[in-house]
């Protein structure tokens, strides 16, 4: 049998920083899960250099700004995040220069907060019990307190604007010629959805676009539009809203940015999804395929499987991995992976005699 070696070349360019490595996401067949006959691949978003989609909006968040002039040099920059957003806007201040604060709910995971604070950013924590209102709330009072640079990832045209002129023009090259059914996404702010649907109604219309959602905090499902304040920022908490494990998901109010989804037909079907299904394919998508992604991407990729497993043979599904599994290792995504061996572990270290722990 004979064997291909692998080799590389470099990508033939020299990088001028870090933000020019933003974009250009690989997109992954799954080869060891799914039925027979039917194609899934995944969109790995944690091959972004702060591992996470959100490094897309979050550059072009502050490119924005400093072209519109709303971000002057040196100025601070000031957001609401559940963490991905604030990791890659960290990474983006960091390189320009900006001081960053970030407003986060001390619910979300401590990785997420030192990581922002390893690259620079000053994180301030409100209550779990004010959800994501309150550090929407507490980014604003800072923003208008000291003449900070409000990003509003939930409210500014720079995210969806992000989606339609990168992620879905990589979609459409990486799928150019060939059969693409399905794309799978969740929402955050909404912007990659309505960033997607865009390009994909115009230049693929029979592509089916599926959101989903947390199944106990059913927001769009729920059909109960939102209470917006100024800015078309969210004036109060979603009834439908309940607190859910899926971290990045669904705040407690329907972003303004996917407004334009649910207004403009940017989807066809909604899924929920729970969060221990997320959990579970999160897990197996390491196991099986070695594809490490988050509780989100788990959960995108939970609802890929259901639409594959109803679908005929030939059928083309793309999913959406949002970030890197690392992102969740105090999380109960993690629960059940042990620190130390096991009895199986502990069994081969014993079957020779050097080198055993005691």
């Amino acid at each position: 049998m004979s064997q291909t070696i692998r080799t590389t070349r470099g990508r033939g360019r020299l990088y001028d920083s870090i933000l020019d490595t933003v974009g250009d996401t690989p997109t992954i067949r799954v080869n060891n899960l799914g039925p027979d006959g039917v194609q899934i691949y995944v969109k790995a978003e944690f091959f972004n250099p702060a591992a996470s989609v959100k490094d897309r909006l979050a550059l072009n968040i502050i490119e924005a700004a400093e072209r519109s002039g709303e971000l002057t040099p040196g100025q601070t920059v000031v957001e609401a995040t559940s963490g991905n957003t604030g990791i890659g806007l960290a990474m983006v201040c960091a390189q320009k220069g900006y001081p960053l604060v970030v407003t986060m709910a001390d619910s979300f995971s401590v990785e997420r907060r030192r990581l922002m604070r390893m690259l620079g950013a000053r994180v301030v924590l409100t209550p779990r019990a004010q959800k994501g209102t309150g550090m929407y709330n507490k980014a604003v009072e800072l923003a208008q307190k000291h003449g900070w640079f409000l990003a509003r990832q939930f409210e500014t045209e720079a995210n969806a604007d992000i989606h339609e002129a990168t992620t879905a023009q990589e979609i459409l090259g990486d799928f150019a010629g060939g059969r693409l059914d399905y794309v799978v996404t969740g929402y955050g702010t909404g912007g990659t959805v309505s960033g997607l649907a865009r390009v994909l109604r115009r230049e693929r219309p029979d592509t089916k676009i599926v959101l989903t959602e947390p199944a106990n905090a059913a927001l769009v499902g729920s059909g109960i539009p939102q209470e917006r304040g100024e800015g078309h920022g969210p004036a109060a908490s979603h009834p439908a809203f309940e607190p859910h494990p899926i971290q990045g998901w669904t705040p407690d109010f329907i972003p303004f940015v996917l407004q334009e989804a649910l207004d403009k037909g940017g989807y066809d079907e909604l899924i929920p999804v729970t969060g221990a299904q997320g959990m579970e394919w999160a897990r197996k998508l390491a196991s099986r395929e070695g594809i490490l992604t988050g509780v989100s991407g788990g959960s995108t990729f939970a609802v890929a499987m259901q639409i594959a497993e109803r679908c005929e043979p030939g059928t083309v599904i793309l999913a959406m991995l949002p970030d890197t599994g690392e992102r969740y290792l105090t999380t109960p995504l993690f629960q059940d992976i042990p620190e130390d061996m096991d009895e199986a572990e502990r069994a081969l270290s014993e079957s020779t005699p050097g080198y055993r722990m005691e």
